[in-house]
């Protein structure tokens, strides 16, 4: 296994974080939405103060903000700042979660103990083979295992250590954010960029090592509520107009081969019905509607509307009421105008020893509206695979490679700056 370059307990607190439960819910009123999230902001808290940081706070949402002090001796450095999210997905528990260190990987599919059926295949996972002799971090098979985003935030807090125990490190002003909800869409709503102060930031929510991201989807969420005629089944003929059926009509007339998550890769699009809340008197049905160019996203929200209707032409009586709320924007066209950001991120990886892998997601992240908030905010590998399941991994190797490159960049802004 590969020494790290600068040696931190970012894996410990890995660990440990994960043990606790901060899995947010989509369908709560409350911001955060579970209150088991604020149990490691506030832990995340207490562990910055103890570093010695004296402008630690955490707001009434649960945003913990912070800043490292300049070491340089240039006056003029840009503040910049690091961002990872505590919550975990509401699609896995996250609730007693038993991570297991695969010590010194041999190659072979990793069979969970508490599942023996759950097995992280390397036929389907074809990256394992990169780690042979790394260690690597798995869930027991009942749970996810949280790396996504608990892997960011123990980088981001043992690049915060090794920093204010190596001072002899120039670098400026770093500002660090943990923030609650994204997994729900909601990571964003009440973060106080102009509080931040920063030139920009970086999420730490990657997948592969190497990656920066620059381009995310562009997203709506779409409700369609199918409305009805409900009465009596014995005496219904004639009256009845069931809601459920043109739902089903609807939904049996969405594209398959095409505009599918199923059926896409790289940069198609889809729409995705993912909610189906029924009754005979009204049905809603919620999609993800997703493409990289917004233009793209209209042309498929004007096919949902025409499929619709035509779903309801099929059952007289019936009819669709349809609503769209917009989930985030491509960063790309923020940080596009923002070269330096993305070059520096790229440099910084490369200082670490890596080949910079510049890659889509085909997702968002906190940086997707963050990036359109004023922050531009690209996105860097933090090690994660498999998100939102019970057969996510990480190697500790590349969770030490994350941490070198958060300190290899902070560096290269320093050096940029003027003397």
């Amino acid at each position: 296994m590969e020494i790290p370059k600068y040696k931190t307990n970012c894996v410990e607190r890995f660990l440990e974080y994960v043990k606790i439960d901060t899995q947010s819910r989509e369908d709560s009123a409350t911001f955060p939405s579970t209150p088991t999230q604020l149990e490691l902001l506030k832990r995340l808290k207490d562990e910055l103060i103890a570093l010695g940081l004296d402008d630690v706070c955490m707001d009434k949402h649960g945003y913990v903000f912070a800043t490292v002090p300049s070491t340089s001796e240039k006056s003029e450095v840009p503040v910049i700042g690091f961002i990872a999210h505590v919550d975990t997905s509401p699609e896995m528990c996250g609730a007693g979660v038993k991570a297991i260190v695969h010590s010194n990987y041999n190659g072979e599919d990793l069979v969970l103990p508490d599942d023996p059926s759950s097995i992280i295949s390397v036929s389907d996972n074809p990256l394992l083979l990169e780690q042979i002799g790394n260690d690597i971090i798995t869930a027991s098979g009942t749970t996810l295992l949280g790396a996504d985003n608990k892997a960011g935030v123990a980088e981001i807090m043992g690049a915060v250590e090794y920093l204010l125990a190596h001072p002899g490190i120039a670098h400026g002003p770093l500002r660090i954010g943990f923030t609650p909800d994204e997994e729900v869409g909601n990571g964003t709503k009440f973060f106080d960029v102009e509080r931040f102060a920063a030139h920009c930031a970086y999420t730490m929510d990657g997948e592969t090592l190497g990656e920066v991201q620059v381009e995310t989807f562009s997203a709506d969420a779409i409700t369609l509520t199918f409305h009805g005629f409900n009465t009596h089944p014995g005496f219904a003929k004639g009256k009845m107009v069931n809601a459920i059926k043109v739902a089903a009509e609807f939904i049996t007339r969405l594209p398959r081969e095409v505009l599918s998550p199923e059926t896409t890769e790289g940069y198609e699009g889809f729409v995705h019905p993912y909610v189906v809340d029924a009754g005979v008197e009204q049905t809603s049905v919620k999609l993800l509607v997703r493409d990289f160019t917004s233009s793209k996203l209209r042309e498929m929200e004007r096919l949902v509307e025409q499929i619709a209707g035509e779903a309801v032409t099929v059952y007289p009586g019936s009819s669709v009421g349809i609503e769209v709320e917009e989930s985030y924007r491509n960063m790309k066209e923020v940080l596009d105008n923002h070269q330096d950001v993305v070059e520096n991120a790229i440099e910084a990886i490369r200082r670490a020893g890596l080949n910079p892998r510049i890659e889509p997601i085909r997702g968002g992240t906190d940086g997707s509206r963050l990036s359109f908030m004023g922050l531009p905010t690209p996105n860097i590998f933090a090690g994660e695979h498999n998100f939102h399941s019970r057969f996510e991994w990480i190697s500790t190797h590349d969770m030490h490679k994350a941490v070198e490159v958060i300190i290899e960049l902070c560096r290269v802004w320093e050096e940029q700056a003027p003397t």
